[in-house]
């Protein structure tokens, strides 16, 4: 009887102390996540306006810490060239005078330079930037927060979401893990990290403004296939932040920073990122095959406004407008005809031009789609097989370029 009475107060005695011991673990874990392993186990919950699980909303140190050594400094170097090069040639009034090859040539311009922002997202050196920023660059460095520089190569562009992937030959780098842009919310707090007007590692923050925002920017006469579907932030960017992090309060990247809108050319309240879902399927495509493949439905959309809604007699606004079906493309295949209303892609709900383009973005030549419609009032369920730009429901030239192969770096 002594030996159980001895047993229960040992165990009594162990509870106890396992209790106190979890009761000081938690108040020693209270300051909150420091690391980004211990964001990403952490759901941050809005419970007031001062404070997240114990942390000050407003302080943005665990953010900036993990993300600028993160974000690189990108400088461009485009080669001499003539001034009219392209243009017809500025009249010399000497030769005009005297006669064809008199006079002195027209000045040639010497090595232009601009520069901008890049994220790393892989620790051997593979780093995601704006199109814009390397477009036409015949020298790309890159320029680490640790002052570290390199000749960067560029791996691939996509001038229809104006990404593009550089590769410097490092190990052991800082990165940013993806986070999921479809999750975020318009008022959450996010931080913008780039270089603007070449200061480097420079943080600002601001909140979620809008989702979904289609400006017009990329689409062009050459640029049909554009998509935008802009995250829309009131962080300060300006002109060297295009190519930067956007990051989320867990210290993840949820956006790539690429545009303002001002009538000044400098920051004026408004700045868009492409969301990282969209740059995920960029990149894959560009270590895989060295460009985007990109999957088309093959209809002309438009947003349901409701003057349209009126005209069509829609009983509602959700969803996206079929204005044209084209011929033989995968649209048509699967049933869908003008004046349709497209409500969902593979259970994803669509209401708007531009998230419609992002999600059959998302996809490759030759996937089956599954897509909920409206049609006279009443729902109906269609299956599409996808199609290239060519009308080919397979992915043509699936080699990766060498230094890519050997890495098999793509992502989940």
């Amino acid at each position: 009887m002594k030996g159980l009475k001895k047993l229960g107060t040992l165990l009594i005695i162990a509870t106890i102390g396992g209790l106190v011991a979890l009761g000081i673990n938690n108040l020693v874990s209270s300051d909150g996540p420091r690391t980004v392993e211990e964001m990403h186990r952490t759901n941050f919950k809005f419970t007031n306006a001062k404070t997240v699980e114990g942390q000050v909303a407003f302080d943005f140190v665990a953010v900036s810490e993990v993300s600028t050594p993160a974000v690189v400094h990108i400088k461009t170097t485009i080669g001499a060239r003539e001034v009219n090069s392209g243009q017809k040639k500025q009249s010399n009034p000497l030769e005009d005078f005297f006669g064809e090859g008199f006079g002195f040539e027209m000045p040639r311009r010497g090595p232009q330079q601009a520069s901008g922002s890049g994220v790393i997202f892989s620790e051997d050196g593979y780093i995601v930037t704006n199109n814009h920023v390397v477009a036409n660059a015949d020298k790309v460095e890159v320029m680490l927060n640790d002052k570290r520089s390199y000749i960067a190569e560029v791996v691939g562009v996509d001038p229809s979401t104006d990404l593009a992937v550089l590769k410097i030959e490092e190990e052991g780098l800082p990165f940013l893990p993806f986070g999921n842009s479809n999750e975020v919310k318009v008022g959450e707090w996010v931080v913008a990290v780039g270089n603007p007007f070449n200061l480097t590692s420079t943080v600002t923050a601001g909140i979620v403004s809008a989702t979904g925002r289609n400006i017009d920017l990329l689409r062009t006469r050459d640029n049909q296939y554009a998509i935008e579907n802009f995250i829309q932030t009131d962080a300060a960017v300006n002109p060297g932040n295009s190519g930067g992090a956007l990051v989320n309060t867990s210290g993840q990247l949820i956006g790539i920073n690429t545009a303002i809108a001002s009538k000044t050319g400098s920051y004026a309240g408004y700045s868009f990122a492409v969301p990282v879902n969209i740059a995920k399927k960029v990149i894959n495509d560009l270590l895989k095959y060295g460009e985007v493949k990109r999957a088309l439905l093959g209809v002309q959309i438009g947003d349901v406004t409701s003057e349209l809604a009126e005209a069509k007699g829609f009983n509602n606004l959700k969803g996206v407008y079929v204005a044209g079906v084209m011929d033989e493309g995968a649209g048509k295949k699967a049933g869908i005809k003008m004046d349709d209303v497209l409500l969902k892609i593979n259970e994803i709900e669509v209401n708007s031009s531009s998230e419609l383009q992002e999600v059959v973005g998302g996809y490759h030549p030759g996937d089956k789609v599954s897509i909920l419609l409206r049609r006279d009032g009443k729902e109906k369920k269609v299956e599409a097989t996808l199609q290239s730009k060519s009308g080919e429901t397979k992915i043509s030239n699936t080699e990766k370029k060498a230094f890519n192969a050997s890495k098999g770096l793509v992502f989940e």
